[in-house]
């Protein structure tokens, strides 16, 4: 597909003049010019930032028609996973900003309250948008606000989320409270929808008035309208309109709807669809009937993940769902390198693990490939388990499965485990169980903003008792935790490691216990405690300050939680003890070291350099540690202001 700019063509603009009022005014013809171009502008942009691209080029179509039929901001348009946003962004006047797409300052890659009072929320974990719908809903009526929507935008995977489920069971049982949810049906997540709710999903696609199995299949132009609607209810009952084919005059509109034979008539939802979601008419259509009939509707539009841009359709993986820096006519990364990440280390670490540990299971919440687990899984495809985006169900279900007999590693992104810390806390260190949580993209994630920093994970897991943490400085002690992990036996694991390549290998001088010395002065004036890739920043600052008479020695505990005794003995022997940490400040190791100091009656100083206490915008990664103080000459700059502050402490006082 060629790119094109967001400039004036053929009489079209993609600028900040595209708001939903002139997208309304397109005649209908013009709308497929429109899809086509915003198409070019993201493979464009979003292949010069990064970003998610497969699930926007996905909804082009339905973006529009919710514009057209719905008056946002008026009416509220809310999107589950604000990565689904790009398209709605730029349909209300946000394509000058793609420049900056990702980059500090610029346009967040989710939606943003801050940006345009179009986006509504902008929390990006999945599955939560039906509750925001159920409760805006409930607010509407109490203000008497009849007449503005509530729409929600959900799928990309997120349906198999038990938050969904436990929306729909309060939406679909409130009549009084019109509520459209639109199904963005692309059988996939990152990877294909799994579970019975898939089956189901696949029985309406094929099974409607009309089968819409074409549709994968379609090429760009296929514009057939196509649409389904919700099944008979077995006794000669009209149907739930078929849109594209029977429309219900506006008494069928206001009259008692048939029970449909499937899961979301019986649940209490007018259903319309399946839907051709890249065919505008029908979309339309749809839209708009849901909007008439004034209670809770389910609009089931079936999309391709990646539509309109080969390289992305043909993308077996994920579909190009989040992309670097890659070359719009190719598709292929811009940039490249022999380095390996953490997540491939830790992904080829495991499958060898597995080979010796017959009783190693491995499970995602539908991300096998950004987690690492997609090699375990085809090499021991009877051993790994896809839950869908379900990391509550995930954990417990791990749980059961040590119950079973087996040493479960749950992988997921550290920021997406707050949302299983009940599961973690009762279901798995209560009964003391063998499961490895690996928590990749810890600490700072950069471009991904504040709901993927995965800046809380130490934290909450310091609470759980029972837990070990570790934290590998480089490939060699994630290879070292991890063998470790899986062969601990009386109570959970967890390591941690960022989204980064793998930094090279520092050789410890001392090893005591699960900690080692990774710097050594002959003077006892400042201990740094460093967690993970940040130790060598700790060695350099190390150096540098020795280099002016202050005798520095670096400790990596490797197993950070809870403190290790050696940890311990060793701080009680130096002037003052800094820790280096890329958590909030607010807990996690330092927090720990400080209180474990204080229990054994010193009065060392302890100062913790960590992250600020606070939701941390867009940025590199590089950038981020760096304004939160932890790079070498961040680290060397703290400890000299902290001598500073308290020149006169003594060891052990």
């Amino acid at each position: 597909m060629a790119s094109t700019s967001a400039t004036q063509t053929d009489g079209l603009l993609l600028d900040s003049d595209m708001g939903p009022e002139a997208v309304k005014r397109l005649p209908a013809g013009a709308l497929p010019l429109l899809a086509a171009r915003i198409r070019a502008f993201l493979v464009e942009k979003v292949g010069a930032a990064g970003g998610h691209l497969g699930p926007n080029l996905g909804v082009v179509e339905l973006s529009i028609a919710l514009h057209r039929v719905f008056d946002s901001p008026w009416d509220t348009v809310l999107f589950d996973i604000g990565h689904q946003g790009y398209v709605h962004k730029l349909l209300t006047g946000r394509a000058g900003r793609f420049d900056n797409l990702r980059q500090a300052g610029g346009l967040s890659g989710y939606l943003s309250r801050a940006e345009s009072s179009h986006d509504v929320i902008e929390n990006s974990h999945a599955s939560t948008v039906l509750s925001y719908a159920d409760g805006l809903a409930k607010a509407r009526r109490l203000a008497g606000e009849s007449d503005r929507a509530v729409v929600a935008v959900v799928g990309d995977g997120a349906l198999t989320g038990g938050m969904c489920w436990e929306a729909l069971n309060n939406l679909g049982a409130a009549p009084e409270r019109p509520v459209v949810i639109v199904l963005n049906d692309n059988m996939r997540s990152y990877a294909p929808t799994i579970g019975a709710l898939a089956d189901h999903l696949q029985h309406l696609r094929s099974t409607g008035p009309d089968s819409i199995d074409w549709l994968v299949e379609a090429g760009e132009g296929n514009n057939k309208p196509r649409a389904g609607a919700g099944s008979d209810s077995g006794d000669g009952a009209d149907r739930v309109s078929s849109v594209g084919h029977h429309r219900r005059d506006d008494s069928e509109l206001t009259g008692p709807l048939p029970v449909a034979r499937n899961l979301f008539g019986l649940l209490g939802f007018a259903y319309l669809g399946p839907v051709d979601g890249h065919h505008l008419p029908s979309l339309e259509e749809a839209l708009s009937m849901a909007r008439d009939l004034r209670r809770p509707v389910m609009v089931h539009a079936v999309t391709v993940k990646g539509r309109g841009f080969a390289p992305a359709e043909g993308d077996a993986a994920d579909c190009m769902h989040a992309v670097g820096v890659l070359d719009p006519a190719t598709g292929r990364p811009r940039t490249g390198g022999d380095v390996p990440s953490w997540t491939s280390v830790f992904a080829d670490e495991l499958c060898g693990l597995g080979e010796r540990h017959e009783d190693l299971v491995a499970i995602t919440a539908a991300m096998p490939g950004p987690t690492g687990l997609a090699r375990f899984g085809e090499r021991f495809p009877d051993r790994f388990f896809d839950v869908g985006i379900a990391e509550q169900h995930a954990v417990t279900s791990a749980a059961g499965l040590a119950l079973g007999g087996h040493h479960p590693v749950v992988a997921v992104y550290a920021t997406f485990l707050g949302r299983a810390f009940d599961q973690v806390l009762m279901d798995v260190a209560l009964h003391r169980l063998p499961v490895t949580f690996v928590l990749d993209r810890a600490g700072v994630t950069g471009p991904d903003g504040p709901s993927h920093h995965g800046m809380w994970d130490l934290t909450l897991l310091g609470a759980v008792p029972g837990m070990r943490v570790g934290v590998p400085r480089d490939a060699t002690r994630l290879r070292e935790l991890l063998g470790e992990a899986v062969a601990h036996s009386e109570g959970p694991t967890a390591l941690r490691f960022p989204k980064a390549s793998v930094s090279a290998d520092i050789p410890a001088l001392e090893r005591h216990g699960p900690l080692e010395v990774l710097h050594r002065s002959a003077a006892r004036d400042v201990l740094l405690v460093a967690v993970g890739s940040l130790a060598g920043p700790a060695v350099e600052a190390a150096q540098y300050l020795e280099e002016r008479g202050i005798g520095v020695s670096v400790a990596d505990p490797r197993w950070v939680l809870p403190v290790p005794p050696e940890l311990l003995e060793l701080a009680l022997q130096y002037r003052l003890v800094v820790t280096v940490e890329d958590n909030t400040r607010a807990g996690g190791l330092g927090t720990a070291v400080a209180r474990a100091v204080a229990d054994a009656g010193s009065r060392v100083p302890v100062r913790v350099l960590g992250l600020p206490g606070r939701f941390l915008s867009h940025g590199t990664r590089s950038d981020i540690l760096a304004a939160a103080g932890l790079t070498a000459k961040g680290i060397a700059s703290s400890v000299l202001r902290a001598r500073a502050d308290r020149p006169h402490v003594g060891a052990g006082q």
